[in-house]
């Protein structure tokens, strides 16, 4: 009788996979410091957002489930975006703004060419998950979050630029308190368009040549629909409350 001997699958475990992310948010922190004058704060900023990250892999992700090399790609997009998260408070600090700025550029430019890769890479692979698609999302809230925050610093527009970042997590917060705002949306290409529209005046924004007049009339734009966006939504929601309560 032959007894054929099962290989079990390699398995990279979480924890692993979050020490190396931790290893390189440092890096780009290290890198972030020679930039800016703040740079215990914001390591204290960085170690809190990461925190988060490892808190929600740890207790969303299952330990005997290898994490895939497309979460591994938003990992890095993570490790890459709470550093600019952590710096982007300080980044008209030195007295090289302009240089600052150019480099802040290209490392949110750089974190947004990652972003879609790792969806790719998943349906490629065959592991597209929810948590993964999750993962994905937060990490895109949390890089405008970033870009909103350096263009209030570099003083390109005021304060209520962060609104743009912050509107999502607004709507986050009320899920918890209206429970028939946790319904599915269904796919938009509305909401799709204004998300790029957002991103792409808040890139433009913060570059150097660009004028804080127009930047602050492309980024009022950008608000007026993704307020008009979000009603949207909402009202689309509501109108399904009693349906959603009975299914």
């Amino acid at each position: 009788m032959v007894f054929e001997r099962q290989l079990k699958p390699f398995i990279i475990p979480p924890w692993a996979d979050l020490l190396w992310g931790a290893a390189l948010s440092s890096l780009w922190l290290v890198a972030a410091a020679k930039l800016y004058s703040s740079s215990l704060p914001m390591f204290f900023i960085a170690t809190l957002l990461y925190g988060f990250i490892c808190i929600a892999v740890v207790t969303r992700w299952p330990r005997d489930k290898d994490f895939g090399w497309a979460n591994r790609v938003t990992l890095f997009r993570s490790s890459l975006i709470v550093a600019l998260v952590a710096s982007a408070p300080f980044i008209s600090a030195p007295p090289s703004a302009t240089y600052a700025l150019w480099i802040y550029a290209i490392g949110a430019l750089t974190a947004l060419v990652f972003d879609g890769l790792d969806g790719k890479l998943a349906r490629a692979t065959n592991s597209a998950s929810a948590f993964g698609a999750r993962f994905d999302m937060e990490m895109d809230a949390l890089l405008i979050l970033g870009l909103c925050l350096a263009v209030t610093a570099s003083g390109k527009a005021g304060a209520w630029v962060l609104a743009l970042g912050l509107m999502r997590y607004f709507f986050v917060v009320a899920t918890s308190v209206l429970g028939w705002l946790n319904r599915p949306l269904p796919d938009s290409f509305r909401r799709k368009t204004i998300c790029v529209w957002q991103i792409v005046t808040l890139m433009v924004a913060i570059l150097p040549p660009v004028p804080p007049k127009f930047a602050s009339l492309t980024l009022a734009t950008a608000l007026l629909l993704l307020a008009w966006s979000f009603m949207t939504d909402v009202y689309w929601l509501y109108e399904r409350r009693f349906h959603h309560a009975t299914v």
